[in-house]
């Protein structure tokens, strides 16, 4: 007897099936992806017992001849490539001709199909008969899948309960309906709809398809996203992603679509990563709906066999592009973040901002003309002074001068010059008062804005840090008094192999001891913060960052701006301090000026806004 044996094809197809057909969510994602490449305009899925029972899929596409009925669950047969040439540039959803004849290995399958111009349609269950016989049909296909996993009963132990398995087909179907938004979708569940949603008109796709994704994702996030279209070097990236604020605890919210396919890449969802890095709370993670369109041919889907993953040709190029125009979006600020919150939800569209386009702003000359010089002066000397004693609790009657200072003007004149007879209000407003020395309250057209000033101070002195950098302009002062403190011998031969470093990053210091370091000037920015902590955290900041300075710019990006954000939090206004009116209204107004001002370093929000209409809820009026 010979060692080596062909395998039977029963075993063969069952094997095959154990890689394409994890779950009953499997089963649906190949009919539907067939269903889409028939050309349908609709597909309606009907599952009971979470699939295991029964599977249907419906559409209304271009149908299967009576002779190709056969071979639609022949292994390895397929209509949608001839080619190695078609292999390398395929553009339709299934391609490798498996899984019809995987899935009937495993279960009962019939498909009952008709084409256009025919009198009726054909049926054939493969467990039944080997020949299709005639059946009355629309236009169109259905395959229904019943008793999954009969046969392998090892293989069913495996499922989880029927609400998890269920829960995988909606959470796949509903990726359907956002990837092929064109495509009318409905899915039912034990003969109760929970889904019906009809084509988007392609014209309309504007105006239509915030629909769609309030409808699948919920108002919530088309609320507080923000609208992607960009186009370089053949690729375009279209779609939306949530502002930090809206970041949740799982992924289930992100969605990546590349040429139409459901993907979960990891270069993807590091590119992503990496351009939330600076706004994204770390046990966060950021929501997307983004689809991604390039030549077939640079993008090799055939690298998994649920067709999960894909390889790009210039996979560097794709992360690149990705990252920035991410990031790009991300730093539009408060206006954009404006934008979002004052959506209408209930037409169905948020009116996200549409990155790529100048966003409006304040009329920042007139809103600075009305703050005096000596208030900037003030703030910017509170955004250096990082170790300043904080001052106790404000008194009622501090509170009430503070907001004298506002209310004891004209409306008018309360909120911007007049032109045409209309006030011009600035996103955040102008401020009312610091309450606890924490928290900013101010008033704007919507109602009421609260502003942690520590957390919105230290995002805009790690973005002038930032740019300071990059343009090799960190200015640097002398310190009337050189600061010195003690190490240990090991740490000081450190401090003197990293002073170039230290001296790029705004802080100058030699080793004058054994176990001494001085401290003799430090970033303009950073002047007044205390200059032992500033060196003993940069210090700190270099050792677990590892920064080379002969690697790349790209490289090197990401691990010094982990380092300037941590010298930002030494030049921050602090709790408790209190600041006065002015100098609040500088800080807003930096704040509308400032990228990424919407989450302060560490990924927390800066400001918050409640209209007057939760005001008005809170405290019950009209009620």
């Amino acid at each position: 007897m010979p060692a080596i044996a062909r395998l039977p094809p029963a075993l063969i197809n069952q094997i095959a099936a154990g890689e394409v057909v994890e779950r009953p969510a499997s089963v649906v994602k190949e009919l539907v992806e067939n269903a889409i490449d028939a050309g349908a305009r609709r597909i309606d899925v009907c599952v009971e017992d979470a699939g295991t029972r029964l599977i249907t899929v419906r559409d209304d596409g271009g149908g299967l001849a009576r002779d190709d009925l056969p071979l639609a669950f022949a292994a390895h047969a397929t209509s949608k490539i001839r080619s190695l040439d078609d292999l390398e540039a395929v553009s339709s959803m299934g391609f490798r001709g498996e899984a019809l004849a995987s899935i009937s290995s495993i279960a009962r399958v019939s498909i009952t199909s008709r084409q256009v111009n025919t009198p009726h349609g054909w049926a054939l269950a493969p467990t039944e008969s080997a020949q299709p016989k005639p059946a009355a049909h629309p236009v169109g296909t259905t395959v229904a899948v019943a008793g999954l996993f009969y046969n392998t009963p090892a293989r069913r132990k495996f499922l989880r309960t029927d609400r998890t398995e269920f829960a995988q087909i909606d959470q796949l179907m509903r990726r359907f309906a956002l990837a092929h938004p064109s495509l009318g979708f409905s899915l039912t569940h034990q003969g109760r709809s929970l889904f019906e949603l009809p084509p988007v008109d392609p014209a309309q796709s504007v105006a239509q398809l915030p629909g769609r994704i309030g409808a699948l994702l919920g108002a919530a996030f088309l609320v507080r996203a923000r609208r992607i279209d960009s186009v370089a070097s053949g690729l375009n990236l279209s779609g939306w992603i949530a502002d930090p604020a809206y970041a949740r605890a799982s992924t289930d919210q992100q969605l990546f679509f590349v040429n139409g396919r459901i993907v979960r890449d990891r270069l993807i969802g590091f590119a992503i990563r990496r351009a939330y890095a600076d706004v994204l709370h770390h046990a966060r993670q950021p929501a997307y709906v983004l689809a991604l369109e390039l030549d077939p041919r640079v993008v090799d889907v055939n690298v998994h066999p649920t067709k999960a993953e894909v390889r790009f040709r210039d996979a560097r190029a794709v992360q690149d592009f990705l990252f920035r125009e991410i990031h790009r979006a991300l730093a539009q600020g408060v206006d954009a973040a404006m934008g979002a919150i004052h959506g209408d939800p209930a037409q169905g569209a948020a009116s996200p901002a549409v990155i790529g386009t100048a966003l409006p702003r304040a009329n920042v000359d007139v809103i600075n003309a009305r703050i005096p010089p000596t208030a900037t002066q003030g703030y910017l000397n509170l955004l250096a002074a990082s170790t300043t004693p904080s001052l106790p609790p404000p008194t009622a009657a501090v509170l009430a001068s503070v907001q004298s200072e506002h209310l004891g003007n004209p409306p008018g004149e309360r909120f911007g010059v007049k032109e045409g007879g209309a006030a011009q209000i600035p996103p955040l407003g102008y401020a009312v008062a610091h309450l606890h020395g924490v928290y900013i309250l101010a008033q704007n057209a919507q109602g009421l804005v609260i502003v942690d000033a520590h957390a919105a101070a230290e995002r805009i002195t790690y973005e002038r840090l930032k740019t300071a950098f990059a343009a090799e302009q960190m200015t640097i002062q002398p310190l009337l008094l050189p600061v010195s403190f003690s190490v240990s011998e090991r740490e000081a031969e450190h401090y003197a192999e990293q002073v170039e470093t230290f001296a790029r990053l705004g802080v100058v210091l030699e080793r004058i001891a054994p176990t001494r370091i001085r401290v003799s000037a430090l970033a303009a920015l950073l002047r007044h913060a205390d200059a032992e902590a500033l060196a003993r955290t940069l210090f700190t900041a270099l050792i677990e960052e590892q920064i080379f300075w002969d690697e790349p710019q790209p490289v090197l990006t990401e691990p010094i701006n982990a380092v300037l954000s941590r010298m930002a939090c030494h030049g921050s206004v602090r709790a408790n301090r209190i600041l006065t009116r002015p100098e609040m209204d500088v800080l807003l107004r930096d704040m509308e000026r400032t990228e990424r001002a919407d989450q302060c370093n560490h990924g927390r929000p800066t400001w918050r806004q409640l209209s007057m209409t939760d005001l008005d809820r809170l405290f019950m009026r009209g009620q």
